[in-house]
């Protein structure tokens, strides 16, 4: 088994193409593994995770190792730093499981000088790191373009200090939590938070999110065909989204909206990935409102991209021109991805989206004029303020797509609302009737010839509760792994860690199903995003104005 390993850790990544240079760290670098908590294919396909490991890598003061739970680069013999991106929910269950291999406490309380400091960044520990406090000595809050190099720079100040020196100095830095030095409490057990609180009066109450406000976003640094996207350069198009919908993480998490420029960042890094592969992927939460978009399409038209395979992220609806079609198509694509959320037009407007089915229908149009073979759309079920006729007038969209581009293939990829930290909707419950609409989707549309991808209903209950979760349920998530033997828990793992647990915290239901009350401290009051509460406050009783 171990020669299997071994073989596969060279196999990963002796196949790797490295679009930076490593530095050669010092004689007393800083030994810090960098983990990304699934396999080398999924995480080295995390832009996010490669743009960390590369800023990290290319520091002489630092000596920075890989690791996912199926390979790993040669580990130093004295960890000094172990960290974690974080980007899927469930891929909890592999970081307890990474604690344990590299026998660390899982809780930050049982650590010693003699263990290495544990930090953590990515959107799940951004958006609400509560569930997951007790394992993470830091977490990193926000864009890490800047913060990594803080992070480091600060650390080095108090390297031999103790734990305690440590920690208490790295809390000062802007956009770095120190979970242990704040305390939590409670109305009751099984109640509602009653304080956030600093321990001493040095330690900020309040942490604010960095926000990285350059116009060089991300690129690859590393270009390989062991990545789940086989051989692809990514270039991170634009940052957020100006839509602003009301359930959007991606878009309220991150503001501002922010574009790469297209000469100094854009093209220069699209030419260098297309020096190694001729797979490339635009990515961004809204990449077709980039200012100069139409440029770069005309950029990427030229005929010496003739045999390079392009990718889109989503694109907003009435950005999907016969142009945009024609280009993909050929440039090996055969479909595109659009938002739509929703085919009434009443819910879009509580929902802030700036779509008419109009255009929902010239996208499809377009789609199948430009050559393209599918068309994919998204919406939800079960968002706040839903009825019974939207979802009918989803389903009526839905199926004159099939009628007015009868050469596409029509998906519908389907999720549940949940309430997401940091967005107006951030206080709404998930519906409870939101899995008997999905099986009314499937009923109605897959006898139209539609495809219709519905996420899963289990899941999006796990994820509400992890996305609404304080710190009492670290302990459920732990009792939970325990009852699945190192594999992601059951649903019925979940309910029963409840059900043990009764009485030490809220029932499951407070946590996914209920509203909350707009006055209530919520987990994450004391880590501040973009915008203040009190203006999340005000979209959400706009949207329900209607």
């Amino acid at each position: 088994m171990r020669y299997i390993a071994e073989t596969l850790n060279q196999s990963y990544f002796q196949s790797e193409y490295l679009l930076f240079d490593p530095a050669t760290p010092d004689h007393d670098a800083v030994n810090i593994v960098f983990a990304f908590p699934n396999t080398y294919t999924v995480g080295i396909t995390s832009l996010g995770y490669q743009g960390v490991w590369a800023n990290l890598a290319t520091r002489s003061q630092v000596n920075v190792s890989r690791w996912f739970t199926d390979a790993h680069e040669d580990l130093p013999r004295k960890i000094e730093i172990l960290g974690f991106s974080f980007s899927w929910e469930l891929d909890y269950v592999n970081i307890l499981a990474a604690l344990k291999k590299f026998e660390i406490p899982i809780d930050t309380c049982d650590r010693t000088d003699e263990h290495p400091l544990v930090f953590g960044g990515g959107p799940v520990l951004t958006a609400n790191p509560e569930p997951f406090a007790a394992w993470f000595d830091i977490v990193l809050l926000g864009d890490g373009e800047e913060l990594i190099g803080n992070f480091l720079n600060a650390y080095q100040e108090v390297r031999y200090a103790s734990r305690e020196i440590k920690l208490r100095h790295l809390a000062k830095l802007d956009g770095i939590y120190v979970p242990l030095l704040y305390e939590v409490t409670y109305v009751s057990d099984d109640g509602a938070i009653a304080s956030i609180q600093p321990i001493d009066s040095d330690i900020p109450a309040i942490i604010h999110k960095q926000t990285y406000k350059g116009n060089t976003l991300s690129a690859s640094t590393v270009v390989t065909e062991k990545a789940a996207w086989e051989s692809i350069f990514m270039v991170e198009v634009v940052r957020s989204c100006p839509e602003m919908c009301r359930f959007c993480l991606a878009s309220y998490l991150t503001l501002p909206f922010r574009a790469a420029s297209l000469e100094s960042s854009l093209i220069p890094a699209i030419a260098k990935g297309l020096q190694v592969t001729k797979r490339l992927g635009l990515l961004g939460a809204s990449i077709t409102q980039h200012p100069e978009f139409d440029t770069l399409l005309d950029y990427l038209a030229q005929p010496q991209f003739d045999d390079v395979r392009l990718s889109l992220a989503s694109v907003r609806t009435n950005t999907l021109t016969e142009k945009l079609a024609r280009i993909l198509s050929t440039r090996y694509s055969r479909s595109v991805t659009i938002a739509i959320e929703s085919g009434s037009e009443r819910l879009r407007e509580i929902i802030n989206k700036k779509l008419h089915n109009d255009e929902i229908k010239q996208a499809a149009i377009n789609a199948q004029a430009g050559g393209l073979k599918s068309l994919k759309l998204y919406g939800m079920a079960g968002v706040p303020m839903e009825n019974d006729d939207d979802i009918e007038q989803t389903i009526e969209m839905l199926i004159s797509l099939r009628k007015i581009a009868p050469k596409l293939k029509i998906t519908f990829g389907c999720s549940t609302f949940v309430p997401k930290s940091h967005t107006p909707w951030q206080w709404q419950g998930v519906s409870t009737t939101a899995e008997k609409k999905m099986q009314h989707f499937r009923k109605k549309l897959l006898p139209k010839g539609i495809d219709f991808r519905p996420e899963s209903y289990k899941d999006s209950l796990v994820q509400a509760m992890i996305s609404r979760g304080d710190r009492r349920l670290t302990k459920l998530l732990i009792l939970a792994c325990s009852y699945s033997d190192g594999d992601v828990p059951s649903d019925g793992s979940y309910k029963r860690a409840f059900k043990e647990l009764r009485g030490q915290l809220p029932p499951l239901a407070w946590y996914v199903h209920e509203d909350w009350d707009v006055q209530q401290i919520l987990p994450w009051q004391h880590l501040r995003s973009a915008l203040p509460v009190e203006t999340l406050i005000k979209h959400r009783e706009t949207s329900f104005a209607y």
